[in-house]
């Protein structure tokens, strides 16, 4: 599945490319069978984030090991394996900062059957995962992970506040809970805050009911605040989440849902002395930490639909509505 300059979901098509061949030295070849979506892949596909005419769709990849190529020692045929959103960004603090080398924008992506890519392109998916649920973790889990486990060193008894019931936010709630933390988890829709008490959530906050909802947070933290705030709003909901951070705490600002820019209590900022960072998913090296803690069998991915790859603009929509809780996925 490819989008046409200038991109838009009814510039979405089918094609046809040559098959890849036979991995050369170093390389793995994929058969790939799903994706899940990121509102990164969305604002390629409805072009927001120009890409080149032609471009094949999806940063999220999963499938099984066809062929290794000379001096791959790390995987056989027959395994099981997820791409990784940095394929250059193997270990060590961040040095990207921008898409030139994503699979899905830069590059092409994953909405294809087959693919000769280096081997480090790639880690092991979870055991017992399903495709779908395994190309969950890529985006959404990674920045999940690298937000409370890698970058905030949670540890049990910590309170951690997620924004919305996407699927950072979920994952969040799931990770959280696996740690042993206290969660509180923010939506528009009581149906959606049910589903999250019933994942662990300790407490929800409907944010269209609760207009001060940072102030909230901290009632129920008893003046506290939390430790952490998955941010995926951005300048319309940060200034509340520096409102609900402790002193000291720690903010990851994940998305941009509500604009690229606007202002930023400085003052409040300053007064909480809390840990405001940027970041994208992650590293390979996170990445195969966080298959090995999800090797355990703690928690399972939250799918919300699966759409076939050829109703990818359908998918695409149904993001568009806001109405799903956790991930849609694509499947071939």
């Amino acid at each position: 599945m490819v989008v046409r300059a200038p991109g838009g979901l009814d510039r979405l098509e089918l094609a046809e490319r040559p098959d890849p061949g036979a991995p050369g030295p170093g390389q793995i070849r994929v058969a790939l069978h799903a994706s899940t979506l990121n509102y990164h892949d969305f604002g390629v596909a409805n072009g927001r984030a120009r890409a080149a005419d032609g471009r094949v769709l999806m940063a999220d990849g999963t499938g099984v090991v066809e062929a290794v190529g000379e001096g791959v020692a790390e995987f056989a045929p027959g395994d099981h394996v997820v791409s990784c959103f940095f394929p250059d960004w193997q270990a060590g603090p961040p040095t990207i900062a921008d898409f030139s080398r994503t699979p899905g924008d830069g590059i092409d992506g994953f909405a294809q059957e087959h693919v000769v890519l280096p081997a480090t392109a790639f880690t092991h998916a979870p055991r017992g995962f399903s495709h779908v649920e395994a190309a969950t973790i890529t985006t959404a889990g990674l920045t999940a992970w690298r937000a409370l486990v890698v970058d905030g060193a949670l540890r049990p008894g910590d309170t951690v506040l997620a924004l919305g019931t996407g699927g950072v936010s979920i994952f969040a709630l799931q990770l959280a809970k696996m740690i042993g933390a206290r969660v509180i988890i923010t939506s528009y829709s009581d149906e959606k805050l049910e589903r999250a008490r019933a994942l662990g959530a300790d407490e929800t906050i409907n944010y269209r009911q609760v207009e001060n909802w940072g102030a909230r947070v901290r009632e129920i933290t008893d003046g506290r605040g939390v430790d952490h705030v998955v941010e995926v709003g951005g300048p319309g909901t940060l200034p509340q989440s520096i409102q609900a951070v402790r002193v000291g705490g720690h903010i990851s600002l994940i998305g941009v849902l509500t604009g690229r820019g606007g202002e930023i209590p400085t003052a409040l900022l300053m007064a909480r002395q809390a840990r405001l960072q940027g970041l994208i998913v992650g590293s390979r090296r996170n990445q195969q930490d966080f298959v090995r803690a999800l090797d355990g069998g703690a928690l399972r991915p939250v799918i919300d639909r699966i759409f076939p790859l050829e109703q990818l603009a359908d998918a695409f929509r149904h993001e568009e509505s806001g109405s799903h809780f956790g991930k849609i996925g694509v499947e071939w």
